[in-house]
């Protein structure tokens, strides 16, 4: 390392202790300097900070969320939050991941999703978790060899999924062992009892994102009776130890209006304390598949324009997997450099969570040689889908290039079902792509090529998806 990268180096670590010790002052102006600070860290991101920054001055809602994370948050979650999410995995880990594409000729992924185990205590209707039992789970050495060899390319950032991850106790090992990176961790909830919030604060680096289906009548109708005050009471425990966590709802054709309502976002955002939440729209994979749970393709465009009129209101983050494309470039499956990939129970390598099949597994090959598989690169070759980046996914909206790369890199399926995507819903999902595709491209036009704004019709409910499509044609 020569003078010139040592110095960086140096600076680099003298900014961030800055930070670390400005954290205790919310106040404004102390808000902005370290908007300034990150700019020395994360040079490249300069344009992307400095509209953070026009929004903290405006006051706009992502402004009171950095407030309210600075302010309520224990201090040793806060502290790994700041340093192990926004200046290791946003701010240095880019360069960190270009750095090893460079020298090894392979993306190195922002986030790795792995699922531990696949037992639950729930039975949720429609959930394929309950045929798993303990000798299913994937051995604690094969998820700690993933994480050790994806933070030695330069991912800090894992969600673990399941199942219910809270199942395995042993897990808590491995959040703490590897305490320089950020967990989050998709859970029903129902093992978040006081006694585990406070050990979650101890430990500093880990967001539970808790499973809701809308309020309680939609939760307890698919979840189980009791279930939502289970849920409500998990949420109460982490708001007392002060942790960050947030929600994770999947929109279906019958819970559209509920879950992207404003009486939903009120109870869980301004009561419960949510800090971030996820959106995953239902797609037909699992054990007994069902199309007719899908969203209609008007039911999609009325969750867009909804989850950006949430995000614009209340201070929370809020991704949506199906209708954020275009703020990440499209489909993130594969393992690309700003994507991430999936090990699942059996510890094979998927391109993605939703994505059922594979070519190498954990047992007998690395994450470098997994990314550099055909199947992977396949993906990444293809990515973007399309140039209208509101059809991101190559499951629902591109299922013709699923098969393409299934059949080019003769991919096993991951589980007895897997195929049914592109077998006998194959007609049915082309339809549903052509449907959507055709309802978004204006859309895609106006907001996205043509940067004329988003349209002023917010609708309130599903019939109201009339006006919104009126406003367009004008």
């Amino acid at each position: 390392m020569d003078y010139i990268e040592k110095f960086k180096n140096y600076t680099t670590k003298q900014t961030i202790n800055l930070i670390i010790k400005a954290l205790v002052n919310t106040s404004d102006n102390n808000l902005i300097r370290l908007t300034y600070a990150a700019e020395k860290i994360a040079p490249k991101f300069k344009p992307k900070i400095g509209r953070v920054r026009k929004l903290f001055e405006d006051k706009a809602p992502a402004y009171r969320l950095a407030k309210k994370v600075l302010k309520e948050i224990y201090p040793n979650v806060r502290d790994k939050m700041v340093l192990n999410f926004m200046i290791n995995y946003i701010l240095m880990g880019p360069k960190n991941r270009e750095d090893f594409q460079k020298k090894e000729g392979i993306p190195c992924p922002a986030t790795i999703v792995i699922s531990p185990t696949m037992r639950c205590n729930l039975r949720c209707t429609g959930c394929y978790a309950g045929d798993y039992s303990k000798k299913d789970d994937l051995p604690l050495e094969y998820v700690d060899k993933v994480i050790t060899e994806a933070k030695g390319m330069g991912t800090c950032f894992f969600v673990i999924s399941g199942g219910e991850p809270f199942i395995r106790d042993d897990m808590l090992d491995i959040y703490k062992k590897h305490h320089d990176v950020t967990f989050m961790i998709y859970t029903n909830g129902t093992f978040i009892d006081r006694d585990m919030a406070f050990k979650l604060q101890e430990l500093g680096n880990v967001a539970p994102a808790i499973s809701i289906e809308g309020l309680k009548e939609e939760t307890d109708n698919r979840r189980g009776k009791g279930v939502w005050e289970k849920i409500m009471q998990s949420m109460d425990n982490c708001k007392e130890a002060r942790l960050i966590y947030g929600f994770s709802a999947t929109p279906t054709r019958y819970n559209t209006e509920i879950i992207y309502s404003d009486e939903l976002m009120k109870l869980l955002v301004e009561e419960k304390g949510c800090m971030f939440g996820w959106y995953f729209t239902y797609i037909p994979i699992g054990r007994n598949p069902d199309v007719n749970l899908m969203q209609t393709p008007e039911q999609r465009l009325y969750g867009w324009r909804r989850v950006n009129y949430l995000r614009s209101t209340y201070p929370v983050f809020i991704g949506d997997f199906w209708n954020d494309g275009m703020h990440v470039g499209g489909c993130i499956a594969g393992g690309r450099q700003s994507g991430y990939l999936h090990v699942n129970v059996k510890g094979d390598y998927e391109p993605c969570v939703f994505t059922h099949c594979a070519t190498h597994n954990v047992r007998n090959a690395s994450l470098k040689e997994a990314l550099a598989s055909p199947l992977f690169k396949a993906i990444r070759a293809r990515q973007p889908y399309s140039e209208n980046l509101m059809l991101p996914c190559m499951i629902i909206d591109n299922p013709k290039v699923l098969r393409e790369v299934v059949k080019e890199s003769n991919a096993y399926p991951t589980h007895g079902n897997a195929q049914t995507v592109i077998t006998e819903y194959a007609d049915y999902l082309d339809k549903y792509a052509k449907e959507y595709g055709e309802l978004s491209k204006p859309f895609w036009k106006k907001v996205y090529v043509r940067k004329e704004g988003m349209p002023k019709t917010i609708p309130e409910k599903l019939e109201d998806i009339k006006i919104l499509l009126e406003e367009i044609k004008k």
